[in-house]
């Protein structure tokens, strides 16, 4: 009898190392996953005075725009969390979207060498970002699902894992940014 209460307990401590394995890995997975989005949205935040700089330039009528990409890309900064950091970005990327149309409306602008190397990095850091939010994503949900599964709900809350955040767009972000000559 003492055999088999000693085996069902050692299946318990297997399965609790197993599961609190698993967990860290997936945790650890939406860590690097998240470093990964963090260093596109860096590389994007750089690019903004540079850009804002270059349109300025060219379009002195869009001060307004001008500014509150420059808000923003401070707001993005200083946000901290990721569900805040999100509403931010998005709203971020929506004027850089807006920034870049105005080439549209300035012949000159759109003719400027350093105005079209900047918006094609612009382009090419979107993209990336794009991928390494999708990836996270990811990560967060295949972590969360991790979470909330029977049984291993109960290990994960025994050592104190917690939800992560999901990288969201706003309700809106998919329309089609607006161009507004103001």
């Amino acid at each position: 009898m003492s055999g088999i209460v000693l085996l069902v307990v050692l299946a318990i401590l297997v399965f609790i190392a197993w599961t609190f394995n698993s967990l860290v890995h997936d945790r650890n997975q939406v860590h690097a996953a998240w470093a990964d989005v963090d260093v596109q949205l860096q590389r994007r935040h750089d690019l903004v005075p540079a850009l804002v700089a270059s349109v300025r330039a060219y379009a002195v009528h869009e001060s307004g725009l001008l500014e509150r990409v420059a808000s923003e890309r401070n707001n993005a900064l200083a946000a901290r969390g990721i569900g805040e950091r999100g509403k931010v970005e998005t709203s971020l990327g929506l004027n850089l979207t807006r920034l870049i149309g105005l080439a549209e409306a300035y012949p000159n602008l759109k003719a400027n060498e350093n105005f079209a190397q900047l918006s094609t990095q612009l382009t090419d850091i979107e993209d990336a970002l794009q991928h390494a939010r999708r990836f996270y994503n990811g990560s967060v949900r295949d972590y969360n699902t991790h979470l909330q599964r029977f049984p291993a709900l109960f290990v994960a809350r025994a050592f104190g894992f917690t939800a992560a955040d999901f990288f969201a767009a706003e309700a809106d972000a998919d329309a089609t940014p607006q161009v507004a000559l103001e």
